[in-house]
């Protein structure tokens, strides 16, 4: 505390009322209210580069050089968490709109990614054939081993299918030299999205220059469960549409089935297996009509 009294000092702020919530404390002044948090790393960079693309959807930070970030508490208006996602993607468009530029690259940067998760795919297989053949071997299962052995056939699928869509699209990108590359928040979630007289991302701790499908992507593994995101990535592309390439590392990143570790108590295990049973269904109706003939209407333009 005694560091964060020295740097609101030297920005004569001067407080009557604190509360600490995690790595975030809360200060009152007589005029005002503040956010400050300990830096993980210097967002200047960022913030600078989204100002000069107009892009100004961020708390104002009284200072740049400090251990420590001081931003204006912004209240939240109380809006239903339906339109807050959709909120969301819109401000999420528009980042990626404003901030999209080129990069020439090398075959090592795709090859990089496609090694990844190749590895990532073939580690996951090798385990749940492991996992099966163990659970296999019980006169009596439990809940949660029932629930991994009835549906075993679909989390191999899963992977098969995020296999062969990983190598559809190296082939598809192993010749470009260019990638499309845009200021990543790279932590969304509806917790870092605040709603008022206009709309604000907070917690830009993890930006990052990337591929615009890993907002979507971090977004979509934060919230699957809860919302329609058919027509959430339908707003998106209407306001940003994806390339051929990233739209199907999407799709493979998504696709991926999680690695259950089974090292909590059953109820809690059975809880997560559930979960994911539904994460893997509930993915597969999302992805499924891009794999049709008929293409979902609003990207019939692709």
């Amino acid at each position: 505390m005694h560091e964060i009294n020295e740097i609101l000092k030297k920005y004569d702020l001067h407080p009557r009322k604190y509360k600490k919530n995690k790595k975030i404390t809360y200060i009152e002044t007589d005029n005002e209210k503040y956010i400050i948090k300990q830096k993980t790393k210097d967002n200047k960079y960022i913030y600078d580069y989204l100002k000069t693309r107009n892009f100004d959807y961020m708390p104002e930070v009284l200072n740049q050089n400090d251990e420590y970030e001081i931003t204006k508490y912004i209240e939240e208006y109380n809006v239903p968490k339906e339109q807050k996602i959709i909120d969301l993607i819109h401000l999420t468009s528009l980042l990626h709109n404003k901030t999209t530029h080129f990069k020439e690259i090398t075959e090592d940067n795709y090859k990089e990614i496609y090694e990844d998760l190749n590895n990532n795919i073939e580690h996951l297989q090798s385990y749940y054939e492991d996992l099966i053949t163990i659970i296999e071997t019980k006169v009596y299962m439990s809940p949660c081993e029932y629930l991994i052995a009835r549906n075993i056939t679909k989390i191999f699928e899963t992977l098969y299918f995020s296999k062969k869509e990983l190598d559809n699209w190296y082939q598809l990108v192993k010749e470009k030299r260019k990638q499309r590359l845009v200021v990543l928040h790279n932590n969304l979630e509806l917790d870092h999205f605040i709603s008022n007289d206009k709309k604000y991302l907070i917690s830009w701790d993890k930006s990052k220059i990337g591929i615009p499908i890993f907002d979507i992507y971090k977004l979509y593994k934060k919230h699957a469960l809860e919302f329609e995101f058919s027509e959430l990535l339908k707003i998106y592309e209407k306001n940003y549409p994806l390339l051929e390439e990233e739209r199907k590392l999407l799709f493979i990143l998504i696709s991926i089935p999680q690695k259950l570790e089974l090292d909590k108590t059953e109820y809690e295990n059975t809880k997560e297996a559930g979960k994911m049973m539904d994460y893997i269904y509930k993915t597969e109706m999302l992805i499924s009509p891009y794999y049709s003939d008929k293409r979902p209407e609003d990207n019939s333009h692709k």
